[in-house]
């Protein structure tokens, strides 16, 4: 079989390589399954350059998430575990990541693919909808009425924050960089979309928020953009921290957190896989039922091949693609 396979850190373009090599078998509590598609994640980008905190050891193929088709069940896999012919979401277990034709995923951790998406928007509905799930509603308890600022609400997390955001009742204010992305943002359902190359982003926040300041901050850009966010943050405002797709990672001022009285919230998704298992089921099962009544719909701005995947990772992590990028194998 066919799959992107890295042997030494890099940019994504020069150092992932389209190899043959042999399919994978399930071991025990294992599914093997055809990937039918598999979302290209920032994080893909940052385990190519050896910068993410799981260093897979050498070589390795990227691919975070995916929608599969069961082709196998390996031993042990449990009675609730999918039978051959679901098709289901899961994140494979590095080093066999999920772009390639097949790969393994531990049984426990796959879940129905929602039936109201195709294959590359269920691949786009897992660590990203989660990820803003637990950031909107678990970690700053978001509630109707408020106004929430999500920073980079074209991309693939901030495009995900936004229609969970709407769906929770509140007012969105987008933030992007570039028309065209601005467009995207008001069509995603976005009630203001500043444009961070053209307007001033703390005055243009306030002036939509009559003076007030956001609610709740959706941060997975940090740098300048967690600069600005404590500018127009409300009084007990809560400020999500997500990633640093900047690369920048800001030093807070606590004694300026003290004097506004806001509150800053990390968000690591994937330590609730092992410290709330539950939780992620259940975050899963509110997803899929959002899904089903078209509150949420994985923007899924291109579909590429295999082929192409390296192109693909490389174009997400320089920030010029909205929404999601999919491979399909």
């Amino acid at each position: 079989m066919k799959a992107w396979r890295v042997h030494t850190n890099g940019e994504p373009r020069d150092v992932m390589r389209l190899e043959d090599i042999p399919d994978p078998e399930p071991g025990p509590g294992e599914l093997l399954v055809q990937v039918r598609a598999a979302n290209v994640n920032f994080p893909d980008a940052l385990l190519c350059r050896g910068e993410y905190q799981a260093k897979p050891p050498f070589p390795f193929t990227p691919g975070v998430e995916l929608c599969g088709e069961v082709l196998a069940v390996g031993e042990g896999a449990g009675k609730d575990a999918p039978g051959v012919g679901s098709r289901v979401i899961a994140q494979p277990s590095l080093p066999a990541g999920g772009f390639a034709e097949r790969t393994v995923v531990s049984a426990a951790n796959a879940r129905s693919a929602p039936e109201a998406l195709d294959d590359a928007e269920a691949a786009a509905l897992h660590i990203g909808y989660q990820t803003g799930w637990f950031g909107l509603h678990r970690r700053a308890h978001i509630k109707p009425g408020e106004t929430l600022l999500v920073h980079a609400a074209a991309g693939g997390v901030g495009s995900a924050a936004v229609q969970l955001g709407k769906a929770a009742g509140a007012r969105v204010i987008g933030v992007v960089g570039g028309s065209a992305k601005a467009d995207v943002a008001r069509e995603l359902g976005c009630d203001v979309v500043v444009d961070r190359r053209e307007d001033d982003i703390v005055a243009a926040v306030k002036e939509a928020t009559g003076g007030r300041g956001a609610d709740v901050v959706y941060d997975p850009v940090g740098g300048d953009a967690y600069a600005k966010s404590v500018k127009c943050i409300a009084f007990e405002g809560r400020i999500v921290i997500v990633g640093f797709a900047s690369g920048a990672v800001p030093t807070p001022g606590l004694n300026h957190a003290l004097i506004k009285n806001y509150t800053i919230l990390g968000l690591h998704w994937g330590l609730y896989n092992s410290k709330d298992p539950a939780a992620v089921e259940a975050c899963h099962e509110e997803l899929t039922r959002l899904a089903a009544d078209g509150s949420v719909k994985p923007l899924v701005s291109e579909r590429v091949a295999l082929k192409d995947g390296s192109d693909a990772v490389q174009r997400v992590f320089d920030g010029i693609t909205t929404g999601r990028v999919v491979i399909e194998p």
